[in-house]
């Protein structure tokens, strides 16, 4: 009895390191990917947006935080693309 008890002891201990394993990979992808990297891209790799200032098409290259290449920290329309990329609510072609 002795050796079974070992055995489901360690059957579930091996169970729980693997569901805390897909767990942590999960949450790690879920983190790592942003709305940013799920724009629709041109050619070159460019994210394909519609410039809420000039009110035109654009492929710009996106950064890490979410900011296009033509972002301007200043202008309120740059401030809610940024707003809207994060929240993947941003107009694209």
């Amino acid at each position: 009895m002795d050796d079974r008890l070992e055995s489901i002891i360690r059957s579930a201990a091996r169970n729980a390191g693997k569901r805390y394993e897909e767990a942590k990979r999960a949450y790690r992808d879920g983190r790592d990917s942003s709305p940013a990297h799920s724009l629709p891209r041109d050619g070159e790799g460019r994210a394909k947006i519609v410039c809420r200032r000039h009110a035109e098409r654009r492929a710009v290259a996106v950064d890490g935080k979410g900011r296009p290449a033509c972002f301007d920290p200043d202008h309120p329309d740059c401030q809610g693309c940024v707003e809207d990329i994060r929240e993947g609510m941003v107009e694209t072609w």
